[in-house]
């Protein structure tokens, strides 16, 4: 059955739907009203959608709505962010993929060595967006800024930034004896792994027949354990093999290994092997290869086994860590001053809405 439409509903149909297009219009055309513009070298907007984007964000990563206050300093930062990348362009400072990638990478590497393996894109990408609430792309093109802006302040501030003395052994001292309560280095060991990984019960079905072979093979013996080791790092192999590094015995490590597993290490004497371990991704076997017991540690001791870092060297590294942060926040203001100077940005009020 059709429904035939008089005139005057038709009339009201259409002036409906009008009403929702311009509605429509309205909101996106107020998107693009600009909240300010910054126009150093050029002039350039930011958005009402790109400050509420951004406010958004950082509300999030706050966990609760910004303060009308805080919200001005986002802008703040966000007309920051313009100026200085209006002046970097204008100096010619450019930034190439190669770098970004570089950097790219070593946030690859600090997720792999928390992980203790390589992340697949999936869970990098995940791990970008639960630290900073930006997606890959837009994450790129943020370090990209980040990267052009830090060439700039290193270029304008050389010599704050490069003439930064190195502190005195007596300032060492001193930190090592205010801290010395924190130096305290936990048991601690270093093993290698024998491990069988699966993914499904299919996979956990062949990986059990490989863990009974090499578990009847090498038993408790260390030299069989070295012999398949060795085996298990050529390429194609049938299991995965290697040192993992050093475990030590705290709160932290029993959230990423788990209790069971921290107890069955640290029941093991340097040089002897474990059974084979069930997880719940893989079956595994470890040889300790350095065994350490909890130390308040001296100045020269090692306060990074991997690294072979002495205490000493590592107040010292932390020390004049903190001068270099202390510069760059000051050549960072000195920046900003400068910048800004003569206003060449324009902030427009009535499109705020804080």
């Amino acid at each position: 059955m059709f429904i035939k439409i008089g005139m005057n509903m038709k009339k009201i149909l259409y002036l409906v739907i009008f009403t929702f297009v311009i509605s429509g219009l309205a909101f996106s055309q107020a998107d693009l009203q600009p909240v300010a513009v910054v126009n150093l070298t050029k002039s350039e907007p930011i958005t009402v959608k790109q400050f509420r984007t951004e406010v958004d964000r950082m509300a999030k990563q706050a966990g609760r709505a910004l303060t009308a206050t805080e919200q001005r300093q986002v802008l703040d930062v966000m007309i920051n962010e313009k100026l200085a990348m209006q002046a970097a362009e204008q100096d010619k400072i450019t930034v190439s993929d190669s770098e970004v990638n570089q950097q790219l990478q070593a946030l690859r590497n600090n997720l792999a060595q928390s992980l203790g393996r390589n992340p697949t894109d999936a869970e990098f990408s995940q791990a970008v967006m639960n630290d900073t609430g930006l997606d890959l792309p837009a994450f790129r093109d943020q370090l990209k800024k980040q990267i052009t802006m830090q060439k700039y302040i290193m270029d304008k501030k050389k010599d704050l930034l490069t003439n930064i003395p190195d502190p005195t052994d007596q300032e060492v001292t001193d930190a090592y004896n205010l801290y010395k309560s924190q130096f305290v280095r936990p048991d601690t060991v270093r093993f290698s792994m024998i491990q069988i990984p699966f993914t499904d019960d299919a996979s956990k079905a062949k990986a059990k027949v490989i863990a009974d072979r090499l578990s009847q093979t090498i038993g408790t013996d260390p030299a069989k354990f070295d012999d398949a080791l060795l085996k298990g790092q050529v390429p194609n192999a049938e299991y995965q093999a290697g040192d993992a590094g050093y475990l030590p015995r705290n709160p932290q490590a029993v959230q990423m290994v788990g209790a069971d597993f921290i107890n069955m290490a640290f029941s093991l004497k340097q040089g002897e092997v474990s059974k084979m371990i069930e997880s719940a991704r893989s079956y595994q076997m470890i040889k300790i290869t350095e065994a350490y017991t909890q130390k308040t540690l001296e100045l020269d001791d090692i306060f990074d086994l991997a690294s072979r870092t002495t205490v000493r060297d590592y107040i010292k590294s932390s020390l004049l860590g903190q001068r270099q942060q202390a510069a760059i926040d000051q050549a960072s203001q000195e920046i900003v001053t400068e910048l800004r100077t003569g206003n060449p940005f324009q902030i427009i009020e009535a499109n705020l809405n804080l």
